[in-house]
């Protein structure tokens, strides 16, 4: 088990990307615990980018339910379909918000979030088992850089399932 995580410091997101998913990686392939693996990669993410809120929602009962996090108090179900989280679910894609107001139908879990990046997790039979969703305080905080890599560090964790 580790118990700590290098992040270079530098202002290079891709360069922090491509350092944290080996740890990731060896932190979670030993361990079979779910929520253990959940919360120590949405620790990881916020100790390493100081993102506002990082969280998952599982599919549960016909909806998204909160997971673990990182962060202040979030919405606790949402609808398949409804805001980023729900529209990455029906969409089976990434879905990268620059100005949450400009989503249309976005929740608002928190006034203060400003921009969004939402990556699904998918099963063994390629099926939305989860989300991740990564909101920042700033207008447009999130590029293609980060993109690239949550979704491979959401494959890491797919292969893990």
């Amino acid at each position: 088990m580790a118990e700590s995580i290098y992040i270079p410091q530098t202002q290079d997101r891709t360069e922090v990307y491509e350092a944290l998913i080996p740890q990731v990686k060896a932190l979670i392939e030993n361990e079979s615990d779910l929520v253990a693996n959940l919360a120590n990669i949405t620790a990881v993410l916020k100790e390493a980018f100081g993102f506002f809120w990082v969280g998952f929602y599982l599919v549960k009962e016909n909806q998204l339910v909160l997971g673990p996090f990182q962060g202040p108090l979030a919405c606790t179900r949402i609808a398949f379909g409804k805001g980023v989280c729900g529209a990455v679910y029906t969409q089976k894609q990434t879905i990268l918000v620059p100005d949450v107001e400009a989503f249309p139908g976005h929740i608002a879990c928190s006034s203060a979030s400003q921009s969004e990046i939402v990556v699904p997790v998918f099963d063994a039979q390629g099926e939305v088992v989860m989300v991740l969703d990564v909101d920042s305080d700033q207008l447009n905080d999130f590029s293609e850089a980060d993109q690239k890599g949550l979704e491979k560090l959401m494959e890491v964790l797919s292969n893990a399932l």
